[in-house]
């Protein structure tokens, strides 16, 4: 938290518990339509891998085809070496 007693974001003194990032199968929103933004970067990263991935995926079968194809493709990937 802040000195003025506001959670923040990025702010290191933070309860490390407390993750903002949830596993897709967790989210309230998760059985709804990809979002057109994850749409194209699957189109993309398909693309790359040589996969095909159904257009009609949820938010969170979106997500996780995203980080799967990151991975298989090495986008996304920080380079612990640099």
């Amino acid at each position: 938290m802040s000195d003025s007693g506001k959670e923040m974001l990025g702010d290191a003194s933070g309860d490390p518990t407390n993750s903002a990032v949830k596993d897709p199968a967790d989210w309230v929103t998760g059985d709804e339509p990809a979002t057109a933004p994850q749409k194209s970067y699957l189109d993309t990263l398909a693309r790359e891998a040589g996969e095909e991935i159904p257009a009609s995926v949820s938010k969170a079968e979106a997500s996780e085809h995203i980080d799967r194809l990151q991975h298989k493709t090495g986008r996304g990937v920080i380079d612990s070496e640099a």
